[in-house]
């Protein structure tokens, strides 16, 4: 669709920037960086640059991506992300929890950011700070979003796909609750392991 607007109105930065998102989307990452560059307006300029962040993130240019992103503003919530993602790939799990930590400090508590933070934890093998992250995720979305069926999963009980929604996405419920899952595996807890897999929200197995 973006595509054929591009086509239609080629002086329309917005559309640009939306093919070369859904381009990046779709895993086409050649063409997604040969949209960003047909926009020159210098309005776009941190939004495209953050996009050709992602992209090269994606692609493991991790060095490309870091140079792309000292040419954004270091103050930026955005920014603190990349940086946070880009140490965690490097394997620096200890900096980068401390920028996913500087992200919540700046922006507000956010689910996806908390679970960024638990996993860094995982990675350090610091286990009881991970554990807490993932029941404050845990906690905050079974009080807020009760329809997405946290715990009701139990065996002998057919329950309704609450599918993949932007909600649930949001919630980083899933990712929290598989996080679980896998240090309780470590812990040598199997049960409690096995348990956290079927608390996690109903969805059907084409969803997984």
């Amino acid at each position: 669709m973006y595509e054929r607007l591009v086509k239609v109105y080629p002086e329309v930065d917005d559309y640009k920037l939306y093919y070369a998102q859904s381009l990046h989307k779709a895993g086409m990452y050649a063409e997604a960086l040969k949209a960003c560059q047909s926009i020159e307006n210098p309005a776009y300029a941190q939004k495209v640059n953050m996009l050709q962040v992602s992209i090269m993130y994606e692609q493991e240019e991790i060095q490309h991506a870091k140079t792309m992103l000292n040419q954004i503003s270091a103050s930026s919530v955005e920014t603190i992300i990349a940086q946070g993602c880009l140490l965690y790939k490097e394997g620096n799990y200890e900096e980068a929890r401390i920028k996913f930590q500087e992200a919540i400090n700046v922006s507000g508590y956010q689910c996806d950011l908390a679970y960024n933070i638990a996993l860094c934890y995982y990675k350090l093998k610091q286990l009881a700070p991970s554990l807490k992250y993932i029941a404050d995720i845990i906690e905050k979305g079974v009080r807020e979003h009760p329809e997405l069926g946290v715990g009701s999963n139990a065996e002998g009980i057919e329950v309704k796909s609450v599918g993949n929604t932007q909600i649930l996405k949001e919630t980083a419920l899933v990712e929290a609750f598989n996080l679980k899952a896998a240090i309780e595996f470590t812990m040598k807890n199997v049960e409690a392991s096995r348990e956290a897999l079927l608390d996690m929200p109903p969805r059907d197995e084409s969803e997984l």
